[in-house]
């Protein structure tokens, strides 16, 4: 994720819920980073709710941020990265190695 695309989540994560943008950040740098630490060195295949769950116990501890902050600020984050990756898919399938017409089997290359 970069810098930009960071931004960007911190600011429909600020707007969509009640806590200032400091807040905000430093949940979001924490948690994603940790999750961008796994996705580039876990050998291991995780379940979404899964993975929510361990980076939203490592962000708690780390941030020292009460739970329910942590978990609405990862789900608002969360719904966030569902949406642009469902843009990312009709936009660009094959990226995903997905066809056009929305069949989730990869074309031949």
């Amino acid at each position: 994720m970069t810098d930009q695309e960071l931004n960007r989540a911190i600011q429909y994560v600020t707007a969509s819920t009640s806590y200032g943008r400091d807040t905000v950040a430093d949940i979001l740098k924490t948690g994603l980073g940790e999750l961008a630490v796994m996705a580039a060195h876990s050998t291991q295949q995780f379940g979404r709710d899964t993975l929510l769950e361990y980076v939203s116990q490592w962000t708690i501890k780390r941030t020292g941020q009460p739970e329910p902050l942590v978990r609405e600020v990862l789900g608002c984050a969360g719904r966030w990265l569902d949406e642009v990756y469902e843009e990312v898919v009709k936009r660009q399938p094959e990226l995903l190695g997905r066809s056009s017409n929305g069949d989730d089997e990869a074309e031949p290359v």
